[in-house]
């Protein structure tokens, strides 16, 4: 499995590939601008090219980039659900030019409307937003815990919302480990392992996996509330790790480590610990 880490842009995106060796990356995932505003900024064309260049250089691959958290695919809001694709084709756009293979978005919230509702207004969006794009970016789903009114955090869900839409080549599955189990997929031991990747196989099918966030969860199994932490040292625990990252079924999926970051320190910490769990066989 190879392995990485959602990677800052802080200083621009040169400071990328650097801090992203530094931290012994073989995969990352990055944002293309601030997550937590809707505040528009257009990607530099030199930052690209000295981003590109420094990316031709290592062997680093795939590139995920990870969208804004503040869009909705769900909301019945029409201002926000009409702001959120135009982001979604943004990025998308934005991903092509960066050199990224795909870009991950959160399924959504359903706020206050029903979920077989929320889950077609997802499809809807996805639908609109790929006839506007028509590049070679893969779109993929990142499954929630289910905290407040969010959706996609059962498979069934996002079966759903995969059904409905026109154009299924371009859509895979992002499965968050930490997510998958606060929203009760109790993969801590191998039987609940292999249940999960039975069911998600039955429901959508392996092949549409592309990618696995690799993070431990601070709340206990079935809480529906998402708290990211260190490998090993939460509740889905260390012996649970070793059994994903060499299960014949995940084994050849880059792993995005989302952990809790204070330091560098911390990220040498759990790319040492993921390194270790992998066998050699």
């Amino acid at each position: 499995m190879k392995l990485g880490f959602h990677i800052s842009i802080a200083g621009g995106l040169p400071q990328v590939i650097p801090r992203a060796l530094k931290h012994r990356c073989e995969v990352i995932q990055i944002f293309s601008r601030n997550p937590r505003s809707w505040k528009n900024s257009s990607l530099n064309p030199e930052e690209i090219k000295s981003f590109q260049r420094a990316l031709s250089q290592t062997s680093i691959s795939p590139v995920f980039l990870h969208t804004p958290y503040l869009l909705n695919l769900a909301s019945p809001k029409e201002e926000l659900y009409t702001r959120s694709i135009n982001y979604l084709r943004e990025e998308l756009q934005r991903a092509h030019r960066l050199g990224a293979q795909f870009v991950i978005v959160h399924v959504g919230n359903r706020l206050n409307i029903k979920e077989e509702k929320a889950l077609e207004r997802v499809s809807r969006a996805i639908n609109l937003t790929l006839d506007k794009v028509r590049n070679s970016v893969q779109l993929l789903l990142e499954n929630t815990a289910g905290q407040g009114t969010e959706i996609g955090y059962k498979f069934s869900q996002l079966q759903s919302i995969l059904n409905q839409l026109e154009d299924k080549k371009r859509i895979g599955i992002c499965l968050d480990i930490a997510h998958a189990f606060e929203a009760g997929y109790d993969l801590s031991n191998s039987k609940g392992l292999d249940q999960m990747l039975e069911e998600f196989d039955t429901l959508i099918g392996l092949s549409k996996l592309k990618v696995l966030h690799l993070n431990d969860s601070r709340t206990r199994f079935g809480s529906r509330v998402d708290r990211h932490w260190h490998i090993g040292e939460g509740e889905i625990g260390l012996s649970a790790f070793r059994s994903i990252v060499n299960h014949p079924a995940l084994s050849h999926l880059p792993g995005i480590m989302e952990t809790p970051r204070k330091t560098d320190a911390d990220d040498m910490r759990n790319m040492e610990v993921m390194k270790s769990l992998i066998s050699s066989h």
